[in-house]
């Protein structure tokens, strides 16, 4: 395995490479690294050559200078790709790194083709809220706006910290404030109506106990995506690759080599 470092508009962006053949893109979830990642690259590796990054802002990649929308992804995959020198690819995106590829699929003039797509428990669908979660949201607004009035910030200068990090999610509270602004921009942008523009052979794998990404949304994706299919794993939850791994490589390699080349391990 090589581990290399590369700088992607001046960010420092670290990843590894294995194996040989075409080439695989591993574009991980939010939070997660590549050793995250470790056994499905390691199968893949035996035959395709494989790429995983530690996406900005985890694992020895360089934090963005600001938060970033989703565009800034697309664009920074784009780039990153370009980087590598490589015209065509498959690409494996799990839950985040599946809504960088559903955008990056409707991206007109594309340098490369993305002849594969393998979405794993896929981000990207945005549920209307539930009223628990309407006042939950409506009581995080009152307690910033107190937080933000000048005597209260005064006497309790942190006070709006200690609000957002009360309110928000784990993966939330653990990520620096320049992160946890790009998570906001990310989960509130819905990618149902770039579903239809995917065009290359979609496989969908699924945890039918995934609270992340529910079942539902795969359902969603299944529907949209003109040549896609869905399997669920029973028992899994969102990270279905480290709870079935010897199952899900042999579904992985039989969708990007129809069968045929290499060994699974």
């Amino acid at each position: 395995m090589e581990k290399i470092e590369t700088y992607i508009d001046n960010l420092k962006i670290n990843y590894i490479k294995k194996g040989n053949g075409k080439t695989v893109l591993i574009i991980p979830g939010w939070g997660t690294v590549i050793n995250t990642y470790t056994t499905l690259y390691n199968s893949i590796a035996n035959y395709a050559n494989v790429i995983c990054l530690d996406m900005p802002g985890f694992g020895q990649s360089e934090e963005p200078k600001e938060s970033w929308n989703l565009n800034n992804y697309i664009t920074f995959i784009t780039k990153f790709i370009k980087s590598q020198k490589i015209n065509e690819l498959d690409v494996i995106g799990h839950s985040n790194g599946g809504r960088v590829i559903i955008k990056l699929m409707s991206q007109p003039n594309l340098p490369f083709t993305i002849n594969k797509i393998i979405l794993i428990g896929s981000a990207g669908i945005v549920h209307k809220k539930t009223i628990k979660q309407k006042i939950k949201i409506r009581t995080f607004k009152i307690c910033k706006t107190i937080a933000q009035i000048k005597p209260v910030k005064l006497i309790f200068p942190n006070l709006l910290d200690e609000v957002k990090k009360h309110f928000g999610s784990a993966d939330y509270k653990n990520a620096s404030p320049i992160m946890r602004e790009t998570m906001v921009k990310l989960i509130n942008e819905d990618m149902r109506s770039y579903l239809p523009n995917i065009k290359a052979p979609t496989l969908l794998i699924w945890g039918e106990n995934d609270t992340e990404t529910p079942i539902a949304d795969a359902e969603i994706m299944e529907q949209m995506i003109p040549d896609a299919g869905l399997i669920k794993i029973k028992g899994c939850s969102h990270y279905v690759f480290l709870e079935k791994p010897a199952y899900v490589n042999i579904i992985i390699q039989n969708f990007l080599t129809g069968g045929n080349n290499g060994n699974n391990n």
